[in-house]
């Protein structure tokens, strides 16, 4: 029942739609778990895809996959169809998928860079406070002063112990830099790595153009994210999707309103996003939301409660599907009454007395119409899918990552010459000089004393040239016989060469004394700046 211009959604009294020109105006998706918000996605979903308009949706149970294949005519999908009229038009078939990881494994991997996520993005996924999201925020600064590459996570622990052993100078440059912070900072990205955020940083980085491909019958691709391992790093989760999104808002042109979305997004388990998020961060999800949709992106959010989505977010979603909710707690019972006060009222409905008293697969609908007045709430069955209710095979998986446009972009990661190797190389580079301007201060000592060592031309015992006059491996002065004895005056080298005089080993002394000390503690400096963030 879906037509050029809507979106079949379910029957109440009437039927149901979202209508395409109006669908970038963002939505919203809550209920509490097991009423049917993931087949409530599922449905929006496949009814973009049919409309030509890519999707974008994470998968945090496993259920979603099974969009790729065909459903199956059970009973109660076909009682459903009856009951909404939906007889004649219903047909089970499969969807074109793509399957991304950000770990690689259930799909292909996704990956950017440390730049590209930005330090504000970053300080929320290690959680820092004030003081060492400012030092996070220099060292992004210092590597583009000094235009060395961000692209993982070795990257970013080399230049922040850069910054550490360079603290005094750069203080008095860009601001305080506190040594404990650059530690603190350290500890959470050894924490980070163990979460597997390795995977993430790093290249070939997406190409955002991936997320909005069609497929040769026209339809819109729907990538499905698996996220039920990145599930147990949330902060991950929500970092990645809200970098996302970023990357949409600032790669996209502007298109104004169009017919139809160029995106639609997906945005589930949202009160992640939102649970603890510093102003800052609130005001920059506001202001993508707010501006998005005029990049042709429609966001919709799902979560079980309506309170997890703040109050300046929440007034831009226009488009509604409210599930059941329960009510046995103060706090359930406000989230009740939220809910009830959000839709545009139904004489014939008492909405906050329904919202606890609908079943799976029920809702309360209210859509964005005519001039982008949202409709009446009504209660409403949630129309059946066309595709699978459930996971795919592993198999199953395998063999749709393999057949995908997409497949080996991504699969392999790339290692380029960045920060590290550029920090590494410095540190060699200064190595070689200091030793360098050893052997030169060494020499131009020499020269000034007006001392000279002498030639004494060859060992007659080892066969080796002397400059020092010592006897190889005895530290007796005296050279190795042929026999192998000590002694004589054949094997004696003249007195006259054997030692340095007092004034001469003086010099000498200090110099390489000097040298070696400056030597030591310069390149200690570079090097130990790096060995500490490795």
């Amino acid at each position: 029942m879906d037509s050029d211009d809507k979106i079949f959604i379910g029957g109440s009294d009437k039927s149901e739609f979202l209508t395409l020109k109006l669908a970038n105006r963002h939505g919203l998706i809550t209920g509490a778990t097991g009423t049917g918000k993931t087949v409530t996605l599922q449905i929006l979903a496949e009814g973009f895809s049919n409309a030509g308009v890519p999707v974008f949706c994470a998968d945090v149970k496993g259920d979603l996959s099974g969009i790729a294949l065909a459903g199956e005519p059970k009973d109660f999908l076909l009682k459903r169809a009856a009951q909404i009229g939906l007889t004649d038009s219903y047909r089970f078939t499969d969807f074109p998928v793509a399957l991304w990881d950000l770990y690689g494994t259930q799909g292909h991997p996704v990956r950017t860079s440390i730049s590209e996520v930005g330090p504000l993005l970053l300080a929320r996924l290690l959680e820092l406070n004030d003081t060492q999201e400012g030092v996070l925020t220099i060292a992004f600064q210092l590597a583009d002063d000094e235009g060395l590459l961000l692209l993982d996570l070795k990257d970013l622990r080399a230049v922040l112990a850069h910054v550490g052993e360079r603290a005094q100078e750069l203080s008095r440059v860009y601001g305080n830099v506190s040594t404990a912070s650059i530690g603190a900072i350290q500890r959470r990205l050894l924490v980070l790595e163990r979460e597997g955020a390795e995977h993430f940083f790093g290249e070939p980085a997406l190409d955002i153009r991936d997320f909005l491909r069609t497929a040769r019958d026209g339809r819109g691709v729907i990538n499905v994210l698996a996220a039920d391992r990145l599930m147990h790093a949330p902060r991950l989760y929500a970092t990645f999707l809200l970098w996302l999104l970023s990357e949409l808002f600032e790669e996209l042109p502007e298109v104004g309103d169009p017919d139809r979305p160029r995106l639609v997004f997906f945005f589930d388990e949202a009160h992640l996003l939102f649970t603890d998020a510093p102003k800052a961060l609130l005001t920059r999800i506001e202001q993508v939301v707010r501006l998005i949709r005029s990049k042709g992106v429609g966001v919709y959010f799902v979560t079980q409660n309506p309170l997890d989505v703040p109050d300046t977010v929440l007034a831009q979603l226009g488009n509604r599907i409210q599930h059941a909710l329960r009510a046995y707690t103060p706090r359930e019972q406000k989230a009740v009454r939220a809910a009830a006060q959000t839709f545009r009222p139904n004489p014939a409905l008492d909405t906050e007395r329904v919202i606890t008293e609908l079943g799976v697969g029920e809702a309360l609908v209210s859509t964005l119409e005519g001039k982008g007045v949202p409709s009446v709430v009504q209660r409403t069955l949630i129309r059946p899918p066309s595709s699978r209710i459930g996971p795919i095979s592993e198999t199953e998986r395998q063999a749709l990552v393999r057949s995908s446009p997409v497949f080996g972009l991504y699969d392999r990661s790339v290692d380029r010459h960045s920060a590290y190797e550029m920090l590494a190389q410095r540190a060699a580079d200064e190595q070689r000089r200091e030793a360098e301007a050893r052997a030169r201060d060494d020499g131009s000592r020499r020269t000034a004393t007006g001392f000279r060592l002498p030639d004494f031309g060859t060992d007659p015992g080892t066969g080796s040239g002397r400059g020092s006059g010592r006897g190889s491996g005895t530290g007796s002065g005296r050279s190795r016989a042929p026999g192998g004895t000590s002694g004589g005056t054949s094997g004696r080298v003249p007195r006259s060469g054997s030692r340095d005089t007092a004034l001469e080993a003086g010099l000498k002394s200090a110099a390489r004394s000097v040298g070696s000390s400056l030597g030591r503690a310069l390149v200690r400096g570079v090097l130990g700046s790096l060995k500490r963030g490795f």
